[in-house]
């Protein structure tokens, strides 16, 4: 059965023979291993191309920044996989990141999307970013959706990652029109929805990254490469020192029944 276009047979990634291996039009033996750190070998795969020295200074600084957060639901869900299937390190792992979505880990993804749409309106209609912003916000409202990249549920008066990295896209002249795009959304927030809301991490990723012209359709990926990290970190210390079952029993002491 034939399902959607499949009339171009055709990959860029990689290829083989004997006595080669080619990734992105580099020799993996001579041009890659031992000559090229990870997260440019990311970015090579990704977007075929090698990145200049901004993007893989900014590549690494948010791979950093995401990896990790303490207990969070991904790292929950891990230890507490780990600790019921310990043969199963990949399925503690994939529980890990199957959470990934639209509020926690995937959340730069949803957020980079809408401040490219509202960069995309701006030049479209010719008005201002802060017009802009303010009118896809208020498109947010209308749905009841939240804000994607505002407000964090710990730091309250800003998340100093997303400080820090937004205060390093300044400083080394990367902030392009996706981090004005954000900035000026978040100025419109106090009177589109009354209250003011903190840049959160997720906010300063993806309008960084895409000013450094990462692709849009892969935002998430970086969030579970980084993570993918810090679980296993997390893997290894529950292999060491279980915290699995604590965590379940906390679980189901913390909830009470209220069925019939």
């Amino acid at each position: 059965m034939r399902i959607g276009k499949q009339d171009a047979p055709f990959t860029a990634i990689c290829t083989s023979d004997a006595d080669s291996i080619t990734v992105r039009g580099r020799d993996l033996m001579t041009e890659v291993i031992g000559k090229m750190d990870f997260s440019s070998y990311f970015w090579l795969l990704v977007t075929g191309q090698e990145p200049n020295e901004e993007q893989a200074f900014f590549l690494n600084a948010v791979l950093c920044a995401l990896a990790e957060h303490g207990l969070v639901p991904s790292v929950v869900a891990a230890r507490m996989t780990y600790a019921a299937a310990p043969e199963a390190l990949q399925g503690a792992v994939a529980a890990g990141l199957l959470g990934c979505g639209s509020v926690v880990l995937g959340s730069a993804e949803v957020a980079g999307k809408f401040y490219a749409e509202c960069v995309a309106d701006a030049k479209e209609r010719g008005v201002s970013a802060e017009d802009a912003a303010r009118d896809g916000v208020l498109r947010l409202r209308a749905t009841k959706q939240a804000i994607p990249g505002f407000g964090h549920p710990q730091h309250s008066g800003g998340d100093p990652r997303a400080n820090l990295l937004l205060r390093l896209a300044d400083e080394r002249s990367v902030s392009g029109p996706h981090v004005a795009m954000m900035r000026a959304i978040g100025a419109a927030l106090p009177e589109t929805i009354g209250r003011s809301l903190p840049i959160n991490v997720n906010a300063a990723i993806p309008s960084i990254m895409l000013d450094l012209g990462f692709p849009l359709a892969a935002l998430k990926g970086i969030g579970l490469l980084c993570r993918t990290a810090g679980l296993i970190g997390h893997l290894t210390e529950e292999a060491e020192r279980p915290i699995g079952f604590i965590l379940s029993g906390a679980a189901a002491a913390a909830i009470e029944y209220d069925g019939e």
